[in-house]
């Protein structure tokens, strides 16, 4: 079935923005309608990613110009946005997490049930999670994960020009803003996480986390946690562990699903990709489904209940 291209305005031109709207420029059904960033290095970034767009005025009217709109601005400013996108009978597609304050997060979702929104967890569409899910009956009934997620430098090498706030305990650090998509993923792998004992270590002054240590649940699956700056020498390095009755499989630094042999020894996917060269195509699926979404029908796209969940218990590990 053919349908009118999504008009896809964008609020926040920092390096999320920037990803989907390539994403969007290269995608066959749809159309960049707008953009707005307050940031004067933004006009510039927008110039070098396209001529044919100019900055909007403001949020309004980027909102007025489009069937659905993607919040990549930093968490403070999240709730505010959303809620003008909502009232103005949008689609919203929001950038993790939802709000900078969990409690202001749980009545933005309480007030927005039942609208046209969700939230970019990626993992969502990612084939290397479809993967992951197709080789799942091979290990049995999952039994144990365990996430790692280690780092050179915070913010990473390319996340340098947000380090303002990315840096910072208030709205930053990696569990925030990399932690999250793997408890994403066990979410969905085994359900609803309860936080039952977390630790975690801060500079001094107000810089944000260097390294965290968790033990989680879903009901009787136990989900174990780590993650640390300056413990690797790669941007970031990342392993989620799936281990089940017969067998155990792992997403490695994003974007390779593995399975491990009876000989002991972990085998990529034959078609598996590094995470540069996946992404466009997962933001692609993402934007299908957004599409999808604006449409009134049914995705399987990050609902903002689940991130409220996610939110929930990255606050608790920093609050440990």
């Amino acid at each position: 079935m053919n349908h009118e291209p999504l008009k896809l305005g964008i609020i926040g031109l920092g390096i999320m923005g920037e990803r989907l709207m390539r994403a969007a420029l290269a995608h066959g059904n749809t159309q960049v309608t707008a953009v707005w960033d307050p940031g004067a290095e933004a006009v510039a970034r927008l110039a070098s990613i396209t001529p044919a767009l100019s900055m909007s005025a403001d949020a309004a009217a980027v909102i007025a110009a489009s069937d659905a709109v993607y919040i990549a601005s930093p968490p403070a400013s999240h709730i505010a946005l959303g809620q003008q996108v909502l009232a103005a009978g949008r689609a919203l597609f929001l950038e993790k997490p939802l709000a900078s304050d969990l409690a202001a997060a749980r009545a933005f979702v309480a007030g927005a049930r039942g609208q046209r929104a969700a939230v970019n967890f990626p993992m969502a569409s990612s084939p290397s999670i479809a993967q992951l899910r197709a080789w799942l009956p091979e290990i049995g009934p999952i039994r144990k994960l365990e996430i790692t997620a280690a780092f050179a430098t915070w913010p990473r090498g390319w996340q340098q020009g947000a380090a303002a706030w990315l840096s910072q305990r208030a709205e930053g650090g990696f569990t925030r803003e990399v932690v999250s998509h793997f408890l994403f993923l066990a979410q969905r792998l085994v359900g609803p996480l309860t936080l039952e004992e977390a630790r975690v270590t801060y500079p001094a002054g107000g810089g944000s986390e260097t390294a965290i240590a968790a033990r989680l649940s879903a009901g009787e699956v136990p989900v174990t946690l780590s993650g640390g700056v300056g413990i690797t020498l790669a941007d970031d390095h990342n392993i989620t562990r799936i281990q089940g009755i017969r067998g155990a499989l792992r997403l490695r630094d994003w974007s390779f699903a593995e399975r491990l042999s009876p000989e002991g020894t972990w085998h990529a996917a034959p078609d598996a990709l590094p995470n540069e060269k996946m992404r466009p195509m997962t933001l692609a699926a993402q934007l299908d489904k957004l599409a999808a979404l604006t449409r009134g029908e049914a995705v399987n796209l990050a609902t903002l209940e689940e991130a409220l969940a996610i939110q929930a218990v990255v606050e608790g590990i920093l609050d440990a």
